[in-house]
């Protein structure tokens, strides 16, 4: 289990991360490869990137030797880079003391961690290259998809919590959770060793053979439940869509708590296809999302996107390629959906997008 407790100004201090993370997601995807119990969901992911994951990334894998990462890497940040210059701003006795915790009782300890302990520049060079390198690998042909997906479980969240309040939309992230009395409890998923036992227990039970396993395995207690006291400094909502486990906390003095939750459809994103002139096969020429298109129309999508500023009929109609009587018939279909609004004063009529509408087209930031 996992207790968050709010106070009343925490209350008004929780918000959803607008944009994914690359770092985190980043993080949450190299934690998936070394998860081979979710090896029928993740396999083939798994298997892909171990052939293709570059030589330059294995360092990424000897900060955590023990399955534990050091917490300086506990960053958000709005692209790769932004992250990076978070971590590498990270106070050098953090740095070094959280070096200390993950590697107690480890050994060896590779060179370039111990100089990365004593702050070396070229230490932190491999670090970056390894981030680049597996961001590269393991990211950068889904990232495209990784923001639709967080776009979807944005728009989610937030019209749940709009129609039904706060301790409705935080069940939307943890289906079986309840916010009760200021604690928000999560149950979370069992460990690897804690399923496999609990099945071995399951079919020891059938078969009339528990005693064989001892009464300890059978009467095994559950874990205590995690305590994390938001104090005042707010808690930030962030999907992953690579990580299967229960939450990752990021827990840190002077910062907001960032819970970042598994989301998505239970399987990795995948790339998308190339179509026969390079160009993804699920985006059309002018790089719509495909999700969208498929949802709206090419047509309608590009009404949508050409709405950047208030615009008449007129406009929309010359800027899409369409006529003005089939522009005043997308726009009337945008306008029941929530996309736009319409107001017309005179003989002008102006469309505009609605929040809503700005959302399911994005931001277009990109790492």
């Amino acid at each position: 289990m996992l207790h968050i407790h709010f106070t009343a100004e925490d209350m008004a201090r929780v918000r959803f991360a607008p944009r994914p993370s690359p770092v985190p997601e980043l993080h949450a995807a190299l934690l998936m490869l070394g998860a081979p119990h979710e090896g029928l969901l993740f396999g083939r992911w798994r298997g892909r990137l171990l052939r293709t994951l570059p030589g330059a990334a294995e360092p990424l894998a000897e900060l955590v030797p023990g399955g534990a990462a050091p917490r300086f890497l506990d960053v958000l940040g709005g692209s790769r880079e932004d992250g990076f210059a978070l971590i590498r701003s990270a106070r050098p006795e953090f740095v070094r003391s959280e070096l200390e915790r993950v590697y107690a009782g480890q050994n060896p300890v590779p060179p370039w961690v111990r100089a990365l302990h004593h702050g070396d520049a070229a230490a932190w060079g491999t670090l970056d290259r390894a981030q680049r390198a597996a961001y590269e690998t393991v990211l950068a042909p889904v990232w495209p998809l990784v923001q639709d997906l967080h776009r979807a479980e944005f728009t989610r969240y937030a019209l749940t919590a709009a129609e039904q309040g706060l301790a409705a939309a935080l069940a939307t992230v943890a289906p079986g959770s309840r916010l009760r009395d200021g604690v928000w409890r999560w149950p979370t998923a069992p460990s690897a060793r804690e399923a496999r036992e609990a099945g071995e227990v399951r079919k020891a039970r059938e078969a009339g053979e528990a005693r064989e396993l001892g009464e300890a395995g059978v009467a095994r207690k559950a874990p205590p439940a995690r305590e994390v006291r938001l104090d005042g400094r707010g808690l930030v909502l962030l999907p992953t869509f690579h990580w299967r486990g229960g939450p990752l906390v990021q827990d840190l003095p002077d910062r907001p708590v960032v819970l970042t939750y598994p989301a998505g459809g239970g399987v990795p994103p995948a790339p998308e296809s190339r179509g026969p002139q390079g160009s993804r096969g699920s985006r059309g020429s002018r790089g719509e999302p495909g999700g969208l298109s498929a949802a709206l129309g090419r047509t309608r999508t590009e009404v949508l996107r050409a709405l950047t500023e208030p615009r008449t009929t007129t406009d929309l109609a010359r800027r899409t390629g369409i006529s003005n009587a089939t522009a005043s018939a997308h726009a009337a279909a945008l306008r029941a959906a929530g996309l736009i609004t319409t107001t017309r004063t005179g003989r002008s009529v102006h469309h505009e997008r609605t929040p809503l509408g700005t959302l399911v087209m994005g931001t277009g930031h990109t790492p």
